[in-house]
Formats: structure tokens, C-alpha cells, sequence
């Protein structure tokens, strides 16, 4: 007699079934500029992709006839088309719309960049952010990712996660010393994301950039679940770790605090 499958592999056979592999590859193309990656040939993108040059070449192609790319013939890169995918979910999700009133109000208070911010593979991606005239980290914006091993906002994010999962994580995913100041060794950075679990934020000097110090604080849904992360950053010259969190923290605390009633109320 033929026994059932576990539900368990009859999910995964039902997801493998549906998967569209080149639609995956295609949005790997594209996310795969940045900053750093503005235009790329063929053997870049297939490098930073892992995909085989062929098929790097078939996405490409593809994503240039649809207009989310142009290319001279040897480099690509993107083009506004491109803006409408980040649009869709800036637009559709309630999170960035009612954060970015109170980033910008933050941000006009203390005269520095406030930042939201979630969780994604290794990374905190900025889903919001408002730039003071004073402007730290100007490569930032919204769509950026910072590591989670050293970044304020990753983790605070990292703290929201169970603590084996969290540790798991971080054993994971690559890290290195980003400046002289990074800490990026697992039991370290593992004591730091379980301070952040006691005091309810998490801090960063001069780890990410020379000169700029951060701080986070969680954002939590009804179930005390940590859904985002909300985060300022002040540069070393105009105040002290102690002063910036004195300062700042209270401000930061009732900005995460508006933004939770507006996203749950009730």
C-alpha cells in the first residue's frame, strides 16, 4: 500500500512545481546594480549573479527590450522603468507612507538623517529615510542595505529574531571589518544583539563609516513581534556616544511609539 507524502514535501513539490526560474533570474539581474555596480557587462553581471553567461545574457536582453535597462552594445544599466517595482511596494504598503512623515519631523528635529529599516537575507534594507542638511553617509537612500552584523538597525533587527536563529544567522553570513572599529566577531556581536534584547536598542560607532555614530530602536506589531526597526545617525564631532544617546533616544523612542499607534491602532 503507497503511503502519502509528508505535507511538509508535498509543500515543497507544490512550490518547485509553480517556481518560474527565469523570472528569478531576471529579478537577480536586476538587483544585482547598485552604487558601486551603476553600469556592467555580461561577465559582471553573470559574476555577481552566479548565473552561467548565457543566461545572464537571455535576462539582459530581456529586461533591455522591456525598458528596465539600455545598454552601448558591452555595459548595461538601469533605467527609470526600473523605479516602478520600487514604487509598487512604497505605494501599496501602509509601513513607508506613515513612517516618512515622521522620519522627516525627526529628522527636522534633531537636524540629522533618520532612517526605516527591515530585515532582508543578511542585510537591513531602508524602506524609509530622511536626510538632514547636515548629511551623513550621502551614498544612502531608500533601498539601500546595511549589514546586520554591524549596523544599528540590523541588530536590532537580529534581536527580534529567536536567539539560535539569530546566532544562526550570523554565523552565516559573511562579515568583515568595514573600518577599524567594526566589531564582526560571532560571540561578540552576539552579546551585542542580546543587550539590545534587555535595553531595547542598539548602537553603532563609527563601525559602518568613520565618524558617524547610530542608534536603533525596534518597531513591534500587536504580538510584540519585530517588524521593522527605526534608526539616527550623528556624526562623532558634534556629540559623544553618551550625549547621542541622552539626547536623541527619547526622540527616537516617540517616533517608533507614533508610528506603531498609526500602524496598529487599537
Amino acid at each position: 500500500m503507497r503511503k502519502n507524502p509528508p505535507a511538509a514535501l508535498t509543500e515543497v513539490n507544490a512550490v518547485d512545481r509553480h517556481f518560474v526560474t527565469s523570472l528569478q533570474k531576471g529579478l537577480d539581474v536586476l538587483t544585482c546594480f547598485g552604487r558601486q555596480h551603476s553600469r556592467l557587462t555580461l561577465s559582471e553581471v553573470a559574476r555577481l549573479t552566479g548565473m552561467s553567461p548565457a543566461s545572464a545574457r537571455r535576462s539582459l536582453l530581456t529586461l533591455e527590450q522591456l525598458g528596465y535597462l539600455n545598454s552601448d552594445g558591452k555595459r548595461f544599466w538601469m533605467q527609470p522603468r526600473a523605479l516602478l517595482v520600487a514604487n509598487a511596494y512604497l505605494s501599496s504598503r501602509p509601513m513607508p507612507s506613515l513612517a516618512q512623515p515622521l522620519l522627516d519631523a525627526l529628522s527636522e528635529r534633531t537636524r540629522e538623517s533618520a532612517s526605516l529599516g527591515q530585515l532582508l537575507d543578511n542585510d537591513a534594507i531602508i524602506v524609509g529615510r530622511s536626510t538632514a542638511r547636515r548629511s551623513l553617509s550621502a551614498g544612502l537612500g531608500i533601498g539601500s542595505r546595511l549589514p546586520a552584523y554591524c549596523s544599528a538597525l540590523g541588530r536590532v533587527l537580529l534581536a527580534g529574531l529567536p536567539p539560535q536563529e539569530a546566532q544562526a544567522r550570523l554565523r552565516a553570513m559573511p562579515r568583515v571589518a568595514l573600518t577599524r572599529q567594526t566589531i564582526f566577531s560571532v560571540p561578540r556581536v552576539v552579546e551585542l544583539v542580546q543587550r539590545c534584547r534587555e535595553e531595547g536598542y542598539a548602537t553603532n560607532d563609527g563601525e559602518l563609516e568613520v565618524g558617524v555614530r547610530s542608534m536603533a530602536v525596534p518597531v513591534r506589531d500587536r504580538q510584540g513581534q519585530v517588524v521593522a526597526a527605526m534608526s539616527i545617525a550623528v556624526g562623532v564631532e558634534r556629540m559623544g556616544m553618551h550625549e547621542f544617546r541622552d539626547a536623541f533616544l527619547p526622540m527616537l523612542k516617540r517616533a517608533r511609539d507614533t508610528l506603531v499607534a498609526r500602524l496598529f491602532p487599537g
